[in-house]
């Protein structure tokens, strides 16, 4: 009766559900490799000089785990080089293999927030209100009079105030117009005042009509009772004091102060990416990994394997026989497999972090100036007309 060999003989054996988690089982190539890295891992370990302790389904599963974990790493990298672009993005939308693009979303989401502060832009809405001016009465409480009705008694914070007098633009002559005494008096000083047809305009240069709008408005701050307000805790004071007898509506811009300390935005951030834990990345599709990345899976097999065998030895430490023992290497193997699994993560950390879009910014950056210097030394033709 022949013995059962610990390996089998390399036949093709590998079948869909042979490995635990079945992640890249009806991958053709996949199924194709898994019997050759097998094979080739049970030879690195002796195989069949010496006895192998593993059987195909032990292999099988080594082999699983190298390619996620090699996925793992590779995903890890490219979400943080890409986190900053995927946030706010579907959470459905698989990245893996994909070639993500830059943008300036996060840091325009950014300016928004600044935005609505500014009164240009942003994600909160600006709502109109509205309160009746009372003859006699200067001092107005927008929270009461307004937002505890239409808001459910929401904190808001008044943003504008449409309280003004005309503006002083429309308050002096139009300075293209020649009409006045001043005007025609500049004309005639440029020697343009006797000619004909009339010269009826001059322009003059732009802080003219600025020091003009100046001069109106101190006149109203100064002399008259000066159209303006204030605001203290929601509480409108307005100036000059409403005469009795007045009545009219006074209308003013305000947000809830509880729509701008929304942390999630417009959208609400469900079914967005929002960190590390739910960017669409998935393990990787084993046909469509290169060649380096297949050699380092098949590596790091083999380093699972002889971990996965020296816990098989280390259960039976020696081994006695007639006369003697038999000490088996399973501490021996344990150890070498945490190390080579170790140098492979860390090679392959290295280079990924080699490949970063900062590295290759500057790599390129690098060659740019060494083209540079070596154009700088190519002697210049001269030509002779």
């Amino acid at each position: 009766m022949a013995v059962p060999k610990p390996i089998w003989p390399g036949s093709s054996s590998f079948f869909p559900g042979d490995t635990p988690f079945g992640y890249y089982d009806n991958d053709l190539q996949f199924q194709n490799d898994a019997e050759k890295v097998s094979v080739w891992c049970a030879k690195r370990l002796g195989y069949p000089i010496i006895n192998v302790e593993l059987n195909a389904e032990s292999f099988y599963a080594c082999f699983e785990e190298a390619v996620s974990e090699y996925s793992s790493q590779v995903n890890q990298f490219n979400i943080r080089e890409n986190l900053l672009t995927l946030k706010g993005s579907s959470t459905g939308s698989n990245a893996t293999h994909r070639n993500v693009v830059p943008n300036l979303s996060r840091i325009i989401e950014l300016s928004q927030t600044y935005g609505t502060e500014g009164n240009v832009g942003g994600y909160v809405d600006f709502k109109s209100g509205s309160i009746d001016v009372i003859g006699g009465k200067q001092v107005y409480d927008l929270q009461t009079l307004w937002s505890d009705v239409s808001e459910s008694g929401n904190r808001i914070e008044v943003k504008k105030v449409f309280y003004q007098s005309s503006p002083a633009l429309t308050r002096f002559f139009d300075p293209y117009v020649g009409t006045g005494y001043g005007t025609s008096q500049m004309l005639a000083s440029f020697g343009w005042g006797n000619y004909s047809p009339a010269v009826n305009y001059l322009l003059l240069p732009m802080y003219d009509d600025l020091l003009r709008m100046q001069s109106i408005e101190f006149n109203d701050r100064v002399r008259r009772s000066h159209y303006s307000f204030e605001i203290k805790n929601n509480k409108l004071t307005i100036f000059p004091k409403p005469r009795n007898g007045t009545s009219y509506k006074m209308w003013f811009h305000y947000i809830v102060n509880s729509d701008r300390s929304n942390p999630y935005g417009p959208s609400g951030g469900y079914g967005e990416v929002s960190d590390m834990s739910n960017a669409p990345y998935d393990n990787m599709v084993y046909t469509q990994i290169n060649s380096p990345g297949k050699q380092w899976i098949r590596k790091y097999t083999l380093a699972l394997a002889k971990e996965m065998l020296g816990i098989v030895r280390s259960k039976y430490a020696s081994i006695p026989i007639p006369g003697a023992e038999v000490n088996l290497d399973g501490d021996t193997l344990r150890t070498e497999a945490s190390t080579d699994k170790e140098n492979l993560i860390t090679q392959l950390r290295e280079d990924l972090e080699a490949n970063s879009r900062r590295n290759m910014l500057e790599r390129q950056k690098e060659e740019s100036e060494f083209q540079q210097e070596t154009m700088n030394r190519i002697p210049l033709s001269i030509y002779l007309g």
